[in-house]
């Protein structure tokens, strides 16, 4: 009953125009715009109370108002300019007449683009990724703790689902941590403002879709947190949801039009079936469920065929990375969005910025599965997404049963293998992000049973695997959990808040057992930050033999191989297969250890994997 008011409310805002008093003028979006961007048209959304009753002037050099677009509701408009190659930065006035009345006035800015080398640079195959999740990280003010204009206030960090107080100012605190682990690029889940009266810490319910969420900090403070990152030579992904927007947004409470969300006669749910996309067999109805049902029902389906919808949050999208040169978008809930619009979004946005990278969060089923919503058309979908990357959950899935599963023809570590000689379904399955766990999942150290051996084996295969490796906050020092609800992996991190007892950002905070965990990453990240071969570097993988899995990366500077044992007792193997990448190589240096090994014969013990250096 409650989802059904709740719809029902919504849609009542959207036909009735929000009754709550909103000024003449209350925004005008994007608030300042760059001259010299690839594409010279612009659309703002403006919004204040009865604006579509005034007429709309400007005149500034180069700059040309194309259309003023009135729709259902008379507290917006949208206004079409063209900003041409000779516009120069500068402000200029935008009228808002009215017979009888005085003129509303917005000082729009046009400014210069900002070229420097070290923006919008693009997260590679390169790169670590360490996710983070700013309420739950480290809390570096507490005075922006709580506002009383906030749907939500307060900090309780003893309840799962509320405000924690972390903040961006608290991992600016610790990037010289993440620097010494090895972390190359921060991803921060959704970290602009979501005003929503209960559980939406996570940001995944924006409400205003331009501003930092003030709990956070500011718009300047997250833009100086990409420049300190820049210096410091990590780099920053914004984390962007297309699919839906908190119901207490603007937009929302007082929509523009009935299509710019999807509408139904009751609250409806997507099937949360990837499938009914690509599935050439598939119903109308099924595929419209999955694109045109809600995600939640504090969340509203946006409607991306709706040409306003898609203009408002492509031009967003650009806006954040010129205006703070952030180097990737993770894309949310990616197989819910329309395909073709985001198809021509991904076009929009590397137009600006040609070496920007972008994967989409798919959490499907098989290969195949996730190869469709890759770029390239590599599987007939009839169309290129355009989408450079996704989160590979079936490489991650592969890794568990690799770990955890009974050995057979497919099952245990003949699936791993099995899954990465599916990779000629991708254009390049470098691109895509390999990951053990996230804010949405149980993590690692659970999923393995809190089996050290196998926790060091899950993070040597994240590390040395093809792909983007990417790690959850906390994974380091040996957090866990399981995702029964999510609040249980969405721990904050110890020793981030004055007053905690234990401070495991550093060496005397932690157990033992986490500094051995903390170590074993910190050696094999920087290892790889220093290593093409892991990066760049070719693969070769060979058939798992009595349970021992063995593939190796190489390039001209370097050959690692990589041995797992996933048998419960200790294993040595012969090395005569492997002569295509042993070749005339005697020795190895065990990474982790520095030991040399004798590459004749390797002793594996359990649940174990071995990352060695060819040494010639």
């Amino acid at each position: 009953m409650r989802k059904s008011l709740i719809f029902t409310a919504c849609c009542l805002a959207m036909a009735l125009g929000l009754k709550a008093q909103i000024p003449a003028l209350e925004r005008v979006e994007p608030m300042f715009w760059w001259v010299g961007m690839h594409n010279p048209n612009l659309q703002l959304i403006v919004h204040g109370d009865h604006i579509a009753s005034r007429t709309v002037e400007l005149n500034y050099p180069g700059v040309k108002l194309v259309a003023v677009h009135k729709v259902e509701n008379p507290n917006y408009l949208f206004l079409d300019l063209r900003i041409s190659a000779e516009a120069r930065p500068g402000t200029f006035p935008i009228k808002f007449n009215k017979t009888g009345e005085k003129a509303l006035l917005y000082s729009y800015a046009l400014k210069q683009r900002d070229r420097s080398a070290g923006r919008a640079q693009g997260v590679t195959n390169k790169d670590l990724i360490y996710l983070i999740m700013p309420d739950r990280f480290a809390n570096g003010d507490p005075s922006n703790d709580s506002f009383s204009d906030m749907r939500e206030t307060g900090v309780h960090r003893e309840l799962m689902f509320g405000r924690h107080g972390g903040d961006i100012r608290g991992i600016m605190n610790h990037l010289d941590y993440l620097k010494d682990l090895g972390v190359t690029a921060i991803w921060l889940t959704p970290e602009i403002e979501n005003d929503e009266p209960h559980a939406s810490y996570h940001g995944y319910a924006v409400t205003d879709y331009y501003h930092v969420d003030k709990r956070f900090g500011t718009n300047e403070l997250y833009k100086q947190f990409v420049e300190k990152c820049h210096a410091m030579g990590m780099k920053v992904v914004k984390d962007l949801v297309h699919n839906h927007a908190g119901t207490e947004g603007y937009t929302i409470l007082d929509m523009p039009m009935k299509s710019w969300v999807h509408q139904w006669p009751k609250y409806t749910k997507s099937n949360f079936r990837d499938m009914a996309v690509m599935d050439p067999h598939a119903s109308a109805m099924d595929r419209k469920l999955m694109l045109d049902g809600w995600f939640d029902n504090r969340m509203a389906d946006m409607n991306e065929n709706n040409p306003y919808v898609q203009n408002f949050l492509t031009q967003n999208h650009i806006w954040w990375v010129e205006y703070a040169g952030v180097d990737g978008f993770r894309l949310d809930t990616y197989p819910y969005n329309d395909p073709q619009y985001m198809a021509k979004w991904a076009q929009d946005v590397k137009a600006e910025f040609p070496r920007f990278s972008i994967f989409g969060e798919t959490l499907v089923w098989s290969a195949a599965d996730q190869a469709y919503f890759t770029q390239g058309n590599t599987v007939s979908q009839g169309f290129d997404t355009h989408l450079p990357g996704v989160t590979d959950g079936v490489v991650k899935d592969a890794i568990y049963e690799a770990l955890n599963g009974k050995e057979g023809w497919t099952d245990g570590v003949n699936r791993l293998y099995a899954v990465m000689a599916q990779d000629f379904l991708y254009q390049d399955p470098t691109r895509n992000v390999v990951f053990l766990d996230n804010h949405d999942m149980s993590r690692v150290l659970s999923i393995v049973g809190e089996d050290i051996n196998k926790y060091k084996s899950a993070m040597a295969m994240l590390m040395t695997l093809r792909g983007v490796p990417q790690m959850y906050y906390g994974d380091e020092i040996l957090m866990k959990g399981y995702s029964n609800p999510d609040g249980l992996i969405r721990q904050d991190f110890p020793g981030g808040w004055d007053g905690d007892k234990i401070n495991k950002f550093t060496a005397a905070g932690r157990t033992e057992p986490e500094n051995d965990a903390f170590n074993y990453i910190r050696k094999l990240a920087n290892y790889r930050k220093n290593t093409t071969a892991l990066q760049t570097g070719k693969m070769m993988q060979y058939i798992p033999e009595q349970g021992i899995y063995v593939y190796f990366r190489y390039d001209n500077k370097k050959t690692v191989m990589i041995a797992y044992n996933s048998r419960d007792k200790e294993q040595t193997t012969a090395t005569a297969r492997y002569f295509e990448q042993i070749k005339t190589a005697k020795k190895a240096k065990n990474v982790i250890t520095d030991e040399t090994v004798d590459l004749s014969k390797l002793t594996i013990p359990a649940k174990s994997t071995l990352v060695l250096e060819l040494v010639n």
